[in-house]
C-alpha cells in the first residue's frame, strides 16, 4: 500500500511540472503531456490515464476551478505562489471530479507534495482550502453558463452572439465530454501489403489488428475509426505499418470535398503534421504529387515521419513560408488547400490551453494572416483547378467571413456543395460553397471548410 501511495505522489508531481510548464511558461499541453509521457515510460497504463486525465481535466476545468478556489480562499490564485495555485487546481479537479481517490486522500497528497516543494509554511494554507472546498463541494452553483462550462466569458458571448444560446452551450458541453483518438485508414498502406484489397476490405483488417491489441475501434464510416482503450499509439502495429493516420472525421471531409483527380498536382501550403496531405495523396492512389509545405524544417520533419511510416511516395515535404510568393508555383496546382493558422476554438476538447492563450485581439491577428496569405497563393491555382480554404476554428470573422472576402476580390466561384453534403448536413451555406462544423452540433470537432474553383478567363 505504502508503494502505491508513493507512485500517487509521483504522479500528481508530473502532473504539476506539466501544469507549471504550460500555465507559468506557455508552453503547449499536447507537446509537454506526450513528452511527460515518453519520458516515464516505465509508468504501467493505469498511471499513464490517471495523468492523462488529471492533467487534461485540469485544463479543461481551469476557469471553474478557480472560481471555486477564489471563492474559498482569501489569497485570490493570481496572487498564489505559482506551485500552490497549480497544486490546489489539479487537487480541486479530483475532489470535484475523479470519484476513485478519497478527498482526504487527495488532501493529504497535496500537503505531502507541498512539503516536497520545499512550501513547509504553506501546508495549514493548502490543507484548510481543499478541506472546505471537499466538505462543501455539493453546495458549489455557478449563476453563469460559461463559468458552467468552464469558458472564457467573451468566448461564450461571442457564440451566444453567433450561433444562440443552446448551440453556445452544446459547443461547450461537448468540448468536456471524453475525447476518443480518430484515425482515418490509409488504402496506400493496406493495398501495399495487401495487393488488390478492397476499401471495406481494408477497413475490417485494419479493426481486426486493432481489436487484437486490445483497441477498441468504433467504425465511423469511410475508413474512419474511434480508438479507446490503448495506452501509446506508436505500439499499435496499425500505426507502425502506415495503416491508420490520426485525423478527425471533420479534418478528414477536407480530402472528400477536394475530390483529387488521379493525376493531380496538389500543393498544400501548412501542411504540418501532413494529415490532409497524406489523405489527398492516398485518394490519388499512388498517382500524381502532393507537395505539403510548413514554414520551418522542424514541421517537414513532421510531415517527413508521417511519409515514411505510410510509406507514401507520391508525397513529399517542402520547406516553405506560405507568405513568400513562389513564382514557380504560379498555376502549377490542380488542388490547393489552405488549411491556415487560426485560433482552434474548434478543438478545445483536445488542447484546452487554448482557453487560457486565446485572445480577440489574436483572433484579430490570425484573421489578417488568413487574408495575407490566401493573397499570394491563389495564384499558384490552374484555372479551372480548385482551392480549399479551411480552418479548425469556429469563429465567424475567421470563416465565413473571409470565404466571402476571398471570393469577392479573386478569380474564384464557390462550388455548390449540396451534391456532396446534402441530405447529411442540410445546411444553406453549402450552396454558398463552405459548411461550419460545430462540435455538440455535429460528432466532429468543430471545423470550417470553403470550396473555390478558379474561373477559366
Amino acid at each position: 500500500m505504502a508503494k502505491r501511495t508513493d507512485r500517487g505522489l509521483e504522479n500528481r508531481e508530473i502532473v504539476l511540472d506539466i501544469l507549471m510548464e504550460v500555465l507559468e511558461r506557455g508552453s503547449f499541453v499536447h507537446m509537454v503531456l506526450n513528452q511527460a509521457l515518453d519520458k516515464y515510460q516505465y509508468l504501467d497504463k493505469a498511471d499513464r490515464a490517471f495523468i492523462t486525465r488529471l492533467t487534461e481535466g485540469t485544463l479543461e476545468y481551469l476557469i471553474q476551478i478557480d472560481a471555486i478556489i477564489n471563492q474559498y480562499s482569501k489569497t485570490k490564485t493570481q496572487k498564489m505562489k505559482p506551485v500552490i495555485r497549480n497544486l490546489l487546481r489539479l487537487s480541486v479537479y479530483q475532489i470535484l471530479y475523479m470519484d476513485r481517490v478519497p478527498d482526504s486522500a487527495v488532501c493529504n497528497e497535496a500537503v505531502k507534495l507541498a512539503a516536497k516543494r520545499r512550501f513547509e509554511g504553506l501546508k495549514g494554507f493548502v490543507n484548510g482550502v481543499l478541506r472546505t472546498i471537499a466538505r462543501e463541494k455539493g453546495t458549489i452553483a455557478f449563476s453563469e453558463p460559461w463559468l458552467e462550462l468552464s469558458l472564457p466569458q467573451w468566448m461564450y458571448e461571442m457564440w451566444e452572439r453567433q450561433y444562440g444560446a443552446g448551440t453556445a452551450t452544446a459547443m461547450g458541453k461537448a468540448f468536456l465530454k471524453d475525447k476518443k483518438t480518430t484515425v482515418r485508414c490509409n488504402l496506400q498502406a493496406l493495398s501495399r501489403e495487401l495487393p488488390g484489397i478492397s476499401p471495406e476490405e481494408a477497413w475490417e483488417r485494419t479493426a481486426e489488428s486493432l481489436r487484437e491489441q486490445g483497441v477498441e475501434a468504433a467504425p465511423l464510416g469511410d475508413g474512419l475509426f474511434n480508438l479507446s482503450g490503448y495506452d501509446r499509439l506508436e505500439e499499435l502495429s496499425a500505426f507502425a505499418r502506415g495503416w491508420i493516420q490520426v485525423q478527425d472525421a471533420s479534418s478528414a471531409m477536407v480530402g472528400r470535398l477536394a475530390a483529387p483527380k488521379r493525376g493531380d498536382y496538389v500543393i498544400d501550403v501548412c501542411a504540418a503534421p501532413g494529415g490532409k496531405s497524406l489523405h489527398i495523396a492516398d485518394l490519388l492512389d499512388g498517382t500524381g504529387m502532393v507537395e505539403a509545405r510548413d514554414l520551418t524544417f522542424q514541421k517537414a520533419e513532421l510531415i517527413e515521419e508521417n511519409i515514411r511510416r505510410c510509406g507514401f511516395e507520391n508525397i513529399r515535404a517542402v520547406v516553405m513560408d506560405a507568405l513568400w510568393e513562389d513564382e514557380e508555383s504560379v498555376e502549377k496546382a490542380d488542388l490547393l488547400i489552405a488549411d491556415l493558422p487560426c485560433s482552434g476554438l474548434g478543438i478545445l476538447g483536445k488542447k484546452p490551453d487554448i482557453k487560457q492563450n486565446m485572445t480577440q485581439e489574436k483572433m484579430k491577428e490570425l484573421a489578417d494572416l488568413q487574408r495575407q496569405i490566401l493573397s499570394v497563393v491563389w495564384r499558384y491555382v490552374k484555372p479551372g483547378g480548385r482551392l480549399i480554404y479551411s480552418t479548425c476554428t469556429v469563429d465567424s470573422m475567421e470563416n465565413e467571413e473571409n470565404a466571402r472576402w476571398f471570393a469577392g476580390n479573386f478569380p474564384f466561384e464557390p462550388v455548390d456543395l449540396r451534391p456532396a453534403l446534402e441530405p447529411r448536413f442540410p445546411v444553406e451555406s453549402l450552396k454558398e460553397g463552405w459548411i461550419q462544423f460545430l462540435p455538440g452540433i455535429h460528432p466532429m470537432d468543430g471545423f470550417f471548410i470553403s470550396v473555390f474553383t478558379r474561373k477559366n478567363a
